[in-house]
């Protein structure tokens, strides 16, 4: 066991490294660490009573009976489908997040995906590059007039359906909480997910992960989908099941796909995980699969970035700080 420190950030980047280092959260005195918070070193940090994480350090039960002194745990992020809330709740462990930081940088992101598809940029990128300067299998199509899916219309989803309307776009939209005004004012209808499916010409992910939205885009919802639609995923990778999409994809059914998030992505970017004793034939199951969608000329992956913008990033720290800063002033916010 090491000696105590009241504050600890995990999987801190340099440029956090930084700006944490230049004074910020001075009187808590921050201990950084470059790699996440696991079960195996947990234990390391038994007298600490604050950490904050990103999204690969995976908050169990073990992990917080291995720290009896944690408090607060302050997420980097959105969603904290990464942390065990029930079992935080149990111990007494305050949970926050950073609820509003990237809107439209994952908006945007998303849009970036899109035109990618639509209009075939990375296929002609690479033929281009070889000096194949031919047009032939590169037509694509355009947006204005196409019906965009939009399944979870909070923030991020918003933004996205404002700027599907500047393309002059029609847009529906699924949510648990259907806002009309906002409908109104923005020109979207609301709809259930069988008409959404069956419409739109492009459908995009924006629900958070629960135990009802995992896998809601399966092999029954994709059979609904208009064919020859886009999949869009900027969201969470277990809200699509990756074998029914290869199925679609090989169906004809799904067009294209642009990923930026991929069921099972932890165990692909960490080799050592998948090719350790402990490996589960699931991770290695999603490991095989998402290499099999990296071949594709249709499916566009990107590697879980689409926050990762300069602006987002540095409102995710200072907004994490605030977050850490109130809950050692007695007045916790941003609780998930």
């Amino acid at each position: 066991m090491e000696k105590g420190c009241r504050l600890i950030f995990f999987e801190v980047e340099d440029w956090e490294r930084d700006f944490l280092s230049s004074g910020v959260l001075s009187t808590l005195n921050p201990r950084l660490e470059d790699a996440p918070l696991t079960a195996e070193n947990a234990g390391r940090f038994a007298r600490c009573e604050a950490v904050s994480v990103f999204i690969y350090s995976r908050l169990t039960e073990e992990i917080f009976r291995a720290m009896p002194a944690l408090r607060l745990v302050a997420s980097r992020s959105t969603g904290v489908d990464h942390i065990d809330l029930e079992a935080a709740r149990a111990r007494g462990i305050a949970v926050c997040n950073v609820p509003n930081y990237g809107e439209n940088t994952v908006a945007e992101h998303t849009f970036a995906l899109i035109l990618n598809l639509s209009r075939r940029i990375f296929e002609a990128e690479k033929r281009t590059k070889a000096l194949d300067f031919s047009l032939k299998g590169l037509e694509g199509f355009d947006l204005k007039g196409k019906t965009l899916g939009v399944v979870g219309a909070g923030a991020i989803g918003l933004h996205v359906i404002r700027i599907g309307r500047a393309l002059d776009m029609r847009v529906l939209a699924t949510d648990v909480k259907p806002n009309r005004l906002l409908s109104e004012v923005l020109g979207f209808e609301y709809v259930e997910m069988p008409r959404l499916l069956a419409e739109a010409d492009v459908v995009s992910l924006h629900a958070p992960l629960t135990p009802q939205t995992r896998h809601m885009i399966n092999r029954e919802t994709l059979s609904m989908m208009k064919r020859g639609a886009l999949l869009i995923n900027t969201a969470r990778g277990e809200l699509v099941d990756t074998s029914a999409l290869i199925w679609a994809l090989d169906q004809g059914i799904v067009a294209g796909a642009g990923l930026d998030v991929l069921e099972g992505e932890e165990a692909v970017k960490e080799e050592r995980v998948l090719l350790s004793a402990e490996s589960s034939p699931e991770a290695l199951r999603a490991a095989v699969q998402n290499y099999a969608l990296a071949k594709r000329d249709n499916v566009i992956l990107t590697p879980h970035m689409a926050f990762y913008s300069r602006e987002a990033l540095q409102r995710i720290l200072d907004t994490t700080v605030g977050n850490i800063e109130a809950f050692f002033e007695g007045r916790p916010r941003n609780i998930a």
